[in-house]
């Protein structure tokens, strides 16, 4: 089964979890209005949503970067990122 990869990035306002299909226009994408960073059953519940789930054995890996490039003297940008396939039936 093909893996995709799943990116949830905030910085600062909502966070925005989205899969990255390549070649489309418009990803799937689930927005968290508000509050903390949204907890592993919040992003699990937001990926089925959508048609994926994590892959068997995918963590999710976090980063941190600029709002402007190579200027950390901007805000820091979160960015986590975790391999995906459809769920099973699933016609993302």
């Amino acid at each position: 089964m093909k893996t995709l990869t799943a990116q949830m990035a905030s910085d600062g306002g909502p966070w925005r979890l989205y899969v990255v299909v390549y070649g489309e226009s418009e990803w799937p994408t689930v927005r968290f209005e508000s509050g903390p960073v949204p907890t592993g059953a919040d992003r699990r519940e937001a990926l089925a949503a959508l048609g994926f789930e994590v892959a068997p054995g995918a963590k999710w890996a976090w980063i941190e970067d600029s709002q402007k490039p190579f200027d950390d003297s901007t805000p820091v940008v979160l960015i986590a990122a975790v391999d995906v396939r459809e769920l099973e039936g699933a016609g993302a």
